[in-house]
């Protein structure tokens, strides 16, 4: 009897994903656990296993299309023997050759009369796409040709139409871009679209500001020298500023705690824990896995948790559920040389404090000019919520902590 694959429970708020890649064909053998598809979601690559030992029969879904959770995937006979030639996996039909574009007249044309299109099925929207535009009251006529399989409406084109401003000018009537031969398209990956649409969104909801500070790093300094040799030999991991700087978030969370809090509606969410997330690049974009309960968290277990991520990234094996429930973020634009920035918010989050490079520089110290390392901060925050008294202390109280670290030991 055939076993079914299908598209696994894939984590908060994750109803659909698009099959990027099949590992295996059909009538090949497969182990118990054998990774045999990759699905992209809004958020991260998903691999798919098999459920058990045998051999793939039927692939239903195609690279490209987009599913939702529960839908099949393929079929695996348990019994079944490996063909000696693997059927090849469904792909994507290979564009039409187009023929070659005759060079423009020199003499000027008039413009030729715009054609209405023809009306969009509805039945061309999967179903996740239905269910939104029945819920924003949109048409398939309004969205268009979709992106999918075969010109189909997904989720994720919806999305595109909604984030649109509303006196864009129909599609219809926008001249189609003529690229350059020395020029490469290539189709945006959902992850990277999400982040697009989601930092769209961050600056078209927040009432987003950013106040900046300076840090000395004298004492962090000290201290990761006088301790890294026992801190390394005890927790087999570094000691670095990233754990500094989260142990100084969360206490500065605590005095503040509407930097911590969600807008819901007309209601304040406010939060008696911190879950910090923890900015990392990975290979298809930025993503921002997450400490959760951070506050309880020691040194050592931040340090070993963000090495995690920060592997897990590069190798495209984060989990949805790494990525979910932040309440504040930490991006660290130093590792790549910024000395100063303003990050965006990751929605419905009110505030993201970025860290810069450390660089040498003249201060005044008790009447003295000093050479001391200093990194430039930033704070963005949301207006709606927080205010700008709060957000100025909340970073002088960052800077505090991570200026005389031995405060944060002592509860002053």
């Amino acid at each position: 009897m055939s076993v079914e694959i299908k598209v696994p429970t894939l984590g908060e708020s994750v109803t659909t994903a698009t099959v990027a890649k099949w590992l295996k064909k059909a009538g090949e053998a497969v182990t118990a656990d054998e990774p045999v598809a990759e699905l992209e979601t809004d958020k991260v690559t998903v691999e798919v296993p098999a459920p058990q030992a045998g051999v793939l029969e039927n692939l239903v879904a195609k690279e490209g299309d987009e599913v939702e959770v529960g839908a099949l995937l393929a079929t695996l006979d348990p019994n079944g023997k490996a063909s000696a030639k693997p059927a090849a996996a469904p792909a994507k039909e290979a564009p039409k050759a187009e023929a070659p574009k005759a060079a423009p007249a020199p003499v000027a044309k008039a413009a030729p009369a715009p054609v209405k299109s023809a009306p969009v099925d509805a039945s061309a929207a999967l179903p996740a796409a239905r269910k939104m535009m029945a819920e924003k009251g949109v048409s398939a006529d309004q969205v268009g040709t979709g992106t999918g399989k075969d010109g189909r409406i997904t989720k994720g084109d919806v999305l595109a139409f909604l984030s649109q401003p509303s006196v864009a000018a129909p599609a219809s009537t926008k001249p189609p871009r003529q690229d350059d031969p020395r020029e490469e398209r290539v189709k945006m990956t959902r992850l990277r679209r999400t982040i697009a649409r989601r930092l769209k969104d961050a600056q078209n909801t927040a009432a987003m500001l950013t106040t900046f500070n300076e840090i000395d790093m004298t004492a962090a300094k000290q201290m990761r020298v006088e301790f890294q040799d026992m801190f390394v030999k005890k927790y087999g991991v570094k000691l670095g500023f990233m754990s500094i700087f989260s142990k100084a978030v969360i206490a500065a969370l605590a005095e503040f705690p509407a930097i911590n809090a969600e807008i819901d509606g007309e209601d304040v969410i406010y939060r008696h824990f911190v879950n910090l997330g923890i900015a990392v690049g990975g290979p298809n974009g930025l993503v921002v896995p997450v400490l959760r309960d951070a506050e309880n968290m020691s040194h050592a277990e931040i340090e070993k948790k963000i090495a995690g991520f920060g592997k897990a990234a590069r190798e495209g094996t984060l989990k949805i559920d790494d990525l979910a429930g932040g309440t504040f973020s930490i991006t660290n634009g130093g590792i790549y040389g910024s000395m100063l920035s303003t990050p965006i918010l990751n929605a419905p989050q009110s505030g993201i404090l970025g860290m810069h490079n450390i660089v040498d520089r003249p201060v005044a110290v008790n009447g003295k000019v000093e050479i001391r390392p200093i990194m430039y901060v930033a704070l963005s925050y949301d207006h709606r919520i927080v205010d700008g008294k709060e957000a100025v202390s909340f970073l002088v109280s960052v800077k505090k902590y991570v200026e005389d670290p031995r405060s944060l030991l002592l509860g002053l």
